[in-house]
């Protein structure tokens, strides 16, 4: 699960990590007076931020991360981005609709840092990955210049040490006072990934103010932050419950999970519907060898009624672009014959247009071979198919 960033600085702030103060707005009318609220007190030079809340990065460069001086500058920042949908690398051309903005205190910036704790999948530990290049998008750091990325793996039961910090904090060049602030800001962060089950945990930009009379070193603030959960551990987080933004996610996707459906959208035209999800890689991987591109991942589960597989195909043909639909089961728990006349039922309700290859393995294969084949009558998108490769052939060679 994710949530949005100004969710994220809320958990920041409890966790001790200095952040500036910010107010969310959903309605231009506000920006004006959050404006004055959120630089009051900066005396006359003024300066404001404002950020469109929305589950995507790429925002500053879409338009949709603006820094205002003034309060009609502030409306009319607002009402740009609540009126448009942002477009970036990671929403697609269809963009994202803004409904929620975060309007922030301006602060001066000397440097900027990135810092996030996630999963190394190769040792199968937590790791600490920072580096003195941040307020960019770490993967080009990490492709052009892999030596400013430092990495600190986390003791499975002890987590993130102390000693561990300083040598991070070290290694990205801080002095003086923002030592002892850096290494506080790093095992706060340990410390949430771990309590809240993070899937990650990232602070971008972590910057550091130029000299004041209150901060001779500077002073660390988090100025932006982003969090992703674990989906299985959110029964323990009532409040990272509560903090979902249903309007964040795809409505196909949100269906199927209501019916213990594991969905994925694609950009493809082949809909899929599998029992068990690593049938459903295979599927969709044997699909691409035949050419064609498949338009969701779709996993019924192992014993699904007739119902998941009625809603199955109903989400499947929403998507406008899916030409034709394969259907793949392994009768292991499931009997054929009972998943064939589930399919033929489903089918016959929704009434299928495109074309139908349907291909069956296991347990009481030939009944439900033969449900398909006395269907196929009124059915006449449907074809049956002898194997997987002759299952993705068929289906490529209809929507070609």
């Amino acid at each position: 699960m994710k949530i949005h960033e100004y969710q994220a600085r809320d958990i920041l702030s409890q966790a001790g990590v200095p952040v500036p103060p910010a107010v969310t707005i959903d309605n231009a009318d506000d920006a004006a007076r959050v404006f004055k609220d959120v630089t009051k007190d900066m005396g006359q030079k003024k300066l404001a931020v404002v950020k469109a809340q929305v589950h995507a990065g790429g925002r500053g460069k879409a338009g949709f991360v603006k820094l205002v001086k003034t309060p009609e500058e502030a409306t009319e920042a607002a009402r740009f981005m609540l009126s448009n949908k942002m477009v970036s690398v990671q929403t697609g051309p269809e963009g994202l609709e803004v409904t929620k903005l975060l309007m922030a205190a301006g602060v001066d910036i000397a440097h900027e840092y990135y810092l996030a704790i996630t999963t190394d999948r190769k040792t199968r530990r937590h790791v600490l990955i920072a580096s003195s290049e941040g307020g960019v998008e770490i993967e080009k750091v990490a492709e052009e210049n892999p030596d400013a990325i430092v990495r600190e793996r986390l003791h499975p039961l002890l987590g993130l040490q102390p000693y561990q910090a300083r040598k991070v904090a070290f290694a990205l060049g801080f002095k003086g006072k923002l030592v002892n602030q850096a290494v506080k800001t790093m095992m706060a962060l340990a410390k949430v990934f771990l309590e809240k089950d993070c899937s990650i945990a990232e602070i971008n930009p972590l910057i550091v103010t130029p000299p004041s009379d209150a901060h001779p070193d500077g002073e660390l603030l988090a100025i932006d932050a982003k969090f992703n959960f674990d989906d299985n551990a959110l029964f323990r987080h009532k409040d990272l419950q509560g903090m979902f933004d249903p309007t964040e996610e795809n409505p196909s996707e949100l269906r199927a999970q209501r019916m213990g459906l594991s969905y994925i959208a694609l950009d493809g035209n082949i809909g899929c519907l599998v029992n068990g999800a690593g049938l459903a890689m295979a599927t969709m991987d044997t699909i691409a060898l035949e050419g064609g591109t498949p338009a969701n991942f779709l996993d019924v589960g192992g014993s699904a009624s007739e119902e998941a597989v009625t809603e199955a195909f109903r989400i499947i043909l929403d998507d406008k672009a899916v030409k034709g639909v394969l259907v793949n089961i392994f009768g292991g728990i499931m009997d054929c014959a009972v998943i064939a006349q589930g399919i033929v039922n489903a089918a016959t309700e929704i009434g299928f247009e495109v074309p139908l290859v349907v291909r069956l393995e296991g347990t009481n294969v030939e009944a439900g071979r033969k449900i398909l084949e006395d269907a196929s009558g009124k059915l006449t998108t449907l074809q049956a198919a002898k194997d997987l490769g002759d299952a993705a052939k068929k289906v490529a060679a209809a929507v070609a």
